[in-house]
């Protein structure tokens, strides 16, 4: 009888508006205080509640769910979710602490309802900087439902950021290898720059995240703007014009835009918060579109009534980022700059900007999009707020000894890298290696590998996060950065730089580890790239000993910063729009360039099995030899087709052997 007369209910409100299910509810919990059913009414008032943006009224109807029946999960997660917008963090995890301890029975939902709480668990502990205990928790879910792809993301993520090396340690019933297909492109560039399986795994993840549109037009219908008179329209497209690296670096560059020849449109697809980046980025901008909570359609279509002709997707492959809308193809040329330090490996991408030094043309086909070239890849902002440098003392350095930094994200220090910084450390007694702050478990973990290298771990310090312009005036403090590998400075090494503070780093094969070595070529300061990692061991030492050299190469750099090629963010506009004005003529004149995808998917189901954690660098012909011996392997037990990179067909191979 009860169950009957629920039912009748939620069959009754299906096809109520909300505000009079919400009313018919609540009537029916006035009316039914004790029936045992109660429970179920309560927490669809409270799905309801919240689908109309009246959380404070839905947590209500949660507790009473929760109170009527512990033993329904559901609403204890919910109510986490209310104690954590109130900042009640202990609330919150003891909610879905309550959650993930009450699974008695394995079954599907009792799975689910499980894992949905430690996941909420494991994103607060992460905001928190609990990392260790946010990947356990991350690991358990994964143990009882290895796909989910956003877990495994996010796990591997955390492993990288608090150096638990090594780090492809699968939790049970999973490989190494589905680790590495399924792990985050900027996770997979972080452990190595073989720019092969870079392209491959990119491509991957835009067949995921980015799939045929259900609607897609053959072609699309650009005529009319083809045809248009006047100045081209030009859309950057971005979630980080704000307090974000990208932020920073663009700050100054739209407003050097021609406006004679160019009309300027940024789509931001970010966070709904303003601050002074954004609020000046938007101030040097003619059209400033909010499409954070548009759609992809509907957001295709204003970027379609706007006309813009270039589209540049400043996102790429990170967090923010609206695969899903270039896919559908909101303009006829769209362009990979800046955001994400790679190829897309997408169909929708023609183009990737970079350098000579990034992308030297012997490489390009390890690129989908077709190259167009900067004289230096990456803009600044010569205009930046920065505070006066403090004396070492005020920044827990000592005011005596040779201070080596690298203050790139823990993510990137890989332990091939830190192994070479014990090696320097241990030759120049008295100096420090200064870090930025990464959580408790990263710095503790990488003590305790110092402590295993004979090094006293005192000699790691680690900076405290600040506010941009007091964290770049630090830079000033140190003697000289170490960068790191395969994914280098970026961001970090043009503020290094702005600081005349000079920096060692080691070029490698992918775009991401070649990015430093292009800006501190553009700064002035080619004499710092090193060949290999063994001058970059011995330089370091070199100039710890005898520090005089650095001394000229800090006059040198502060002496260039407003005539260096690096911070010329007028001059790198002019030469953007020239990319503009040629990638205009290609797609105009019937030459806009089809992305090469050919046989990406073989290359990454062959790549997954490489051994990757841990591994040293390797030149670029050791990794071509890999390549072409596995692809032998596979096209002898099914033929593959041939393509522009490392298969060019059997009988080729053949011959060339």
């Amino acid at each position: 009888m009860h169950q009957a007369r629920i039912a009748d209910l939620i069959a009754a409100t299906q096809s109520m508006p909300a505000a009079d299910a919400i009313m018919a509810y609540r009537g029916w919990i006035a009316a039914q205080g004790g029936d045992p059913l109660l429970y179920a009414a309560a927490f669809n008032l409270a799905v309801l509640l919240e689908r109309e943006g009246r959380h404070d009224e839905a947590a209500e109807a949660h507790r009473l769910a929760a109170q009527r029946n512990p033993g329904f999960l559901p609403p204890f997660i919910s109510i986490g979710l209310a104690h954590e917008r109130r900042g009640e963090v202990v609330q919150a995890l003891e909610h879905w602490q309550y959650v993930a301890n009450a699974l008695q029975a394995v079954t599907r939902d009792g799975i689910a309802n499980r894992g949905s709480a430690m996941k909420q668990m494991a994103r607060l502990q992460e905001d928190l900087s609990a990392f260790e205990a946010a990947e356990e928790g991350l690991r358990q879910v994964l143990e009882f439902d290895p796909a989910q792809r956003d877990v495994l993301q996010r796990w591997l993520s955390l492993r990288q950021r608090r150096c638990a090396w090594p780090l492809l340690e699968p939790p049970a019933g999973m490989a190494k290898a589905a680790l590495l297909r399924d792990a985050a492109p900027l996770t997979l560039a972080n452990m190595t720059d073989d720019a092969m399986l870079l392209l491959a795994h990119a491509a991957a993840c835009t067949r995921r995240e980015a799939p045929v549109p259900a609607d897609f037009q053959v072609t699309a219908d650009f005529a009319a703007q083809f045809q248009r008179r006047g100045r081209r329209r030009i859309g950057y497209l971005s979630s980080d014009l704000r307090d974000h690296a990208v932020g920073h670096l663009t700050a100054d560059l739209f407003r050097h835009h021609d406006r004679q020849s160019f009309e300027v449109f940024v789509y931001d697809c970010g966070i709904a918060r303003e601050d002074a980046t954004k609020a000046r980025i938007r101030a040097s901008v003619e059209h400033w579109r909010d499409i954070i909570a548009l759609d992809d359609d509907t957001a295709l279509r204003l970027m379609r009534d706007d006309g813009i002709d270039i589209l540049v997707d400043l996102n790429g492959h990170t967090r923010g980022g609206r695969l899903g809308l270039l896919a559908r193809r909101p303009a006829p040329v769209i362009v990979n700059w800046l955001g994400f330090a790679g190829t897309m490996g997408s169909p929708f991408h023609h183009y990737i900007i970079a350098d000579e030094a990034i992308i030297p043309p012997e490489r390009e086909h390890f690129y989908s999009e077709a190259v167009r070239r900067l004289p230096c890849y990456q803009p600044n902002d010569r205009h930046r707020l920065v505070s006066a440098t403090p004396p070492r003392s005020v920044l827990g350095l000592p005011e005596a000894g040779f201070v080596f930094c690298c203050f790139n994200g823990m993510q990137k220090i890989t332990r091939f890298v830190f192994d070479r910084w014990m090696t320097i450390l241990r030759a120049t007694p008295g100096s420090v290696l200064w870090l930025i702050q990464g959580g408790a478990a990263a710095e503790a973990a990488l003590r305790g590998h110092a402590a295993a290298a004979g090094i006293d771990p005192a000699r790691l310090i680690f900076a405290p996060p600040l506010r941009n312009a007091d964290h770049v005036a630090r830079y000033a403090a140190a003697d000289l950065f170490l960068d790191t590998w395969p994914y280098g400075a970026h961001t970090t090494a043009s503020d290094c730089l702005w600081m005349g503070t000079p920096i060692l780093t080691v070029p490698g094969q992918s775009f991401a580890s070649r990015v430093c070595g292009s800006l501190v070529r553009a700064a002035g300061m080619g004499d710092f790239l090193c060949q290999d990692w063994d001058e970059y061991v011995r330089r370091a030492i070199a100039l710890a000993t005898d520090p005089a050299p650095l001394a000229e190469a800090r006059a040198r750099l502060l002496a260039g910063r407003m005539t260096s090629v690096l911070f010329d963010t007028e001059a790198l506009v002019r030469a953007l729009e020239g990319l503009f004005r040629g990638m205009w003529r290609d797609v105009t004149g019937g030459r806009l360039p089809r992305p090469d995808l050919t046989n990406l998917a073989e290359y990454l189901e062959i790549g997954s099995d490489f051994a990757l954690d841990g591994a040293a660098p390797a030149d670029g012909a050791a990794l071509a030899a890999r390549w072409r011996d596995a692809l032998a392997r596979r096209d002898a037990f099914s033929p593959l087709a041939a393509d522009r990179r490392f298969w060019p067909g059997a009988a080729t191979q053949a011959e060339a052997a």
